[in-house]
């Protein structure tokens, strides 16, 4: 098998769709002798910013020596990404020979009369067994859906779960309250272990502390009334931060913008420390030089200056309200062209009236996926918000279309889905 056939079989497998429990992944893994159980974990749900926090904790981690594996989705322009060891993605030889390898496994399983693994549990799968492979110290684990059924909640209790934001999202699935969507992410809380949340309204917070009682497990909330914004701009931001020990980190530097960032970064230190309590060596020079080099493509990230344009990955309410916020706060002046592609199951009503509103002109996408919005029926619930409204027929076309209409004070922002935003990032980078 090469690289493009695991890549045909990897997607093929998409057919069997996104059933949520364990069985499949426990019965898969067995028969791959459990890489997982010899690896030592950092598991990370929530709604939105599990991504940055991921690529927060990992720098850390890899600035203090160890070999870290990460594991995130989706991907914006390469598969590979989704699989990493420190900077370094999967390469494509591994790919294809572990790809085989679990392919090999699963044709056991319907030989047994076992269901089909989903995409998502053999991409987890051949994670677990690369990490395996590579002896990794430490594996910066990132929820697929959810958090109790979710195929990467196989592992035992990790040494540190972290739950970042909770809001309404793949609500058919999850539930359509806060404290439903809640219960499902506090799936990820084991017996015995260190949980990280970040400050959620209180009958959110109940939830994760009712499950915290019921597994005798110990819940850290952070407190961001000791985070103090020092500077910001659009090359990044500098920020003091006292931790839950006292000790008063001065002057801590990010590039990813937004105030949610510079939160997601202290989500993140929280995390090291219960590490560093549970015996791994991290100073506070591999603190401060990690949050500096940490990366999160795709998130209000500036891909050029004149004109301003920037991508974003906000595709629920929650995001768009973020998106918008920053938007003020960074670009007040500027016109706004908005680029904007979306899935037909997301809440986009609510992220047109958060953002379009404030466009002075949008241009429509259909994002390349299955359940994409087309850009056409798009175009016509945007004409209620703003007048001027171009569909484009390909994504290279909307960013060719974008860069004529804009002078050089405008702002270019493209958002919606991450399936077309990895399109435009390696458009504007050619």
């Amino acid at each position: 098998m090469n690289y493009s056939e695991a890549l045909d079989y990897i997607f093929g497998t998409l057919k069997f769709g996104s059933k949520l429990g364990l069985h499949n992944i426990s019965y898969l893994l067995e028969l791959m002798e459990n890489p997982h159980q010899k690896l030592k974990f950092v598991h990370v749900a929530g709604t939105n910013g599990k991504g940055s926090t991921v690529a927060f904790t990992s720098s850390i981690l890899m600035e203090a020596g160890y070999k870290v594996g990460i594991y995130t989705s989706p991907y914006l322009e390469r598969f590979t990404e989704r699989i990493k060891i420190g900077p370094s993605e999967i390469g494509e030889a591994d790919l294809a020979r572990i790809t085989e390898y679990v392919k090999s496994k699963v044709e056991i399983m319907l030989e047994r009369g076992e269901n089909h693994p989903t995409e998502f549990e053999i991409v987890t799968a051949i994670a677990f067994q690369y990490y395996y492979e590579n002896n990794c110290d430490i594996v910066v684990l990132e929820v697929g859906l959810g958090g109790r059924f979710d195929s990467t909640n196989v592992i035992d209790t990790p040494l540190v779960s972290v739950i970042t934001t909770i809001s309404y999202d793949h609500t058919a699935i999850l539930g359509n309250t806060l404290p439903a969507i809640a219960f499902e992410k506090a799936g990820i809380i084991k017996v015995n272990g260190d949980v990280i949340v970040y400050p959620q309204c209180k009958e959110v917070e109940d939830v994760f502390r009712k499950a915290c009682e019921e597994r005798q497990a110990r819940m850290h909330i952070a407190d961001f009334d000791q985070l103090q914004i020092k500077e910001f701009g659009v090359d990044g931001q500098v920020f003091d931060y006292i931790n839950p020990k006292g000790d008063c980190y001065k002057e801590l530097k990010i590039s990813l913008l937004g105030d949610h960032q510079v939160k997601n970064a202290v989500i993140a230190i929280n995390t090291i420390e219960i590490l560093k309590e549970k015996g791994l060596s991290i100073n506070e020079k591999a603190i401060r030089k990690g949050l500096d080099t940490a990366r999160w493509s795709g998130r209000l990230e500036v891909l050029r200056k004149k004109p301003m344009f920037i991508i974003d990955g906000a595709h629920n309410a929650e995001g768009a309200k973020i998106l918008l916020d920053n938007l003020d706060k960074y670009f007040p002046e500027m016109n706004r062209i908005f680029i904007f592609g979306v899935l037909k199951d997301k809440d986009y009503d609510s992220i047109i009236k958060t953002v379009i509103a404030t466009a002075h002109k949008v241009i429509t996408v259909t994002p390349e996926n299955e359940r994409a919005l087309p850009a056409e029926e798009l175009a016509i619930l945007i004409k209620g918000y703003c007048n001027d409204v171009v569909v484009s027929d390909t994504i290279e076309e909307a960013v060719e279309t974008g860069l004529k209409m804009a002078s050089d004070g405008d702002l270019i922002c493209a958002f919606g889905s991450l399936y077309y935003i990895g399109e435009i990032r390696k458009l504007l980078n050619k």
